[in-house]
């Protein structure tokens, strides 16, 4: 695992004898540093945890459903309206 991007950021963490020693026999087998192992699967960890609560996945009826609302004209109701008219005394200032 070769990274040639500057580290500017520092990450301390604590643990116990056992998880420590567990990370060392880990990193060992890996042939990389405990940091580099540590934090390469933190980020894979990291990514997984991010895409469940940043990606949505809909079974084909219900994404042509999505589709056909998106393209559906629909009328402003009054409350979209009240949004609409305190945005423009907001931006015009």
């Amino acid at each position: 695992m070769e990274n040639s991007a500057l580290k500017e950021s520092r990450l301390n963490i604590r643990c116990d004898v056992h998880a420590r020693e567990l990370l060392d026999k880990a990193a060992t087998y890996a042939h990389v540093s405990v940091s580099e192992f540590v934090l390469s699967n933190a980020l894979a960890s990291a990514e997984k945890v991010v895409q469940a609560n940043e990606c949505i996945t809909l079974k084909p009826a219900d994404f042509q459903a999505f589709l056909t609302a998106l393209d559906a004209q629909v009328q402003p109701n009054p409350a979209l309206k009240k949004a609409f008219k305190r945005h423009a005394k907001l931006v015009a200032r």
